[in-house]
């Protein structure tokens, strides 16, 4: 199969080589050109163009105004995709944004996925990432063998929109562990108790987590190098409490959260992992 990727970052380009490595003709476009380095894919001079020599276009990017720029811009993929042909957006964006762009494509006959993923770049990098789909069931269908070179787990959510709601609760609860992570390890050293040892003690028992065996790791070792930056975390905040007001659904330990990721981006902290929760709690 032709196979179209966008977004070939800390995610995505291991994605992409997944695909590849399947046997698939890979297919690429970059708003920097490096991004494709190393990669043996065809290279395209627009979404348009990547559209319309695929059958399915994989995009893996940030904002939501971005996959609204790929996808229905002046070069985007609406441009060039065949009536039949396949997006699947595994970016994390606002639910009614997914609706919106699946509308539109599906003026001209395109199918569209929300298939947002779960498992940080590790999972990418094992091909063991959680698949939150929405839209179609028979587009799913079509699509799962690919999907199935990227992920252990492939959830059909519900209709368009519905993975990204899946999404926004997958962030709640894990950037809310993250939180309670750094405030328990706070407490322990704020008593002069060896963070390491109570880390190790909790994962013995009913606290163990893998947020607390991956994300407590990097607290204990002050290693705050990113896995995934805190600014994509403090970004998919703004979608949950967004998604939250328009429901009229009280989140109140997320609007919390949401204020320490406030906190940590004001601190100069976007860029480092996202347990540097911690540190905006030993600063406060």
């Amino acid at each position: 199969m032709k196979v179209g990727f966008i977004g070939l970052g800390v995610m995505g380009r291991p994605m992409a080589r997944h695909l590849q490595a399947a046997g698939h003709e890979l297919h690429v476009w970059a708003r920097r050109s490096a991004s494709a380095d190393g990669l043996d894919a065809v290279v395209q001079a627009t979404p348009a163009e990547l559209g319309a020599a695929c059958e399915v276009v994989f995009t893996v990017i940030t904002s939501s105004a971005d996959v609204e720029a790929v996808a229905l811009g002046a070069d985007g993929l609406i441009h060039g995709m065949a009536p039949g042909s396949v997006l699947v957006d595994c970016s994390t964006i606002a639910p009614e944004a997914a609706r919106r762009i699946a509308a539109k494509l599906g003026e001209r006959g395109i199918h569209m996925l929300d298939a947002p993923v779960s498992g940080g770049a590790q999972g990418a990098i094992d091909a063991t990432l959680a698949i939150m789909a929405g839209g179609a069931a028979a587009v799913l269908e079509r699509v799962r063998p690919l999907l199935e070179k990227l992920g252990r787990r492939i959830v059909h959510v519900g209709p368009n929109g519905a993975g990204q709601v899946a999404k926004a609760c997958n962030q709640m609860i894990m950037v809310a562990a993250i939180q309670a992570v750094a405030e328990a390890l706070h407490l322990a050293r704020a008593a002069g108790v060896d963070g390491a040892k109570v880390r190790q003690a909790l994962a013995g028992g009913s606290a163990a987590s893998r947020v607390l065996e991956v994300m407590g790791k990097r607290m204990v070792e002050r290693d705050f190098a990113a896995g995934i930056e805190a600014r994509l975390h403090h970004k998919d905040f703004g979608l949950v409490l967004e998604a939250a007001r328009q429901s009229g659904v009280p989140v109140l330990l997320a609007a919390v959260v949401g204020q320490q990721l406030n906190a940590l981006m004001a601190q100069g902290m976007g860029r480092d992992d996202t347990a540097s929760l911690l540190r905006v709690l030993e600063l406060s």
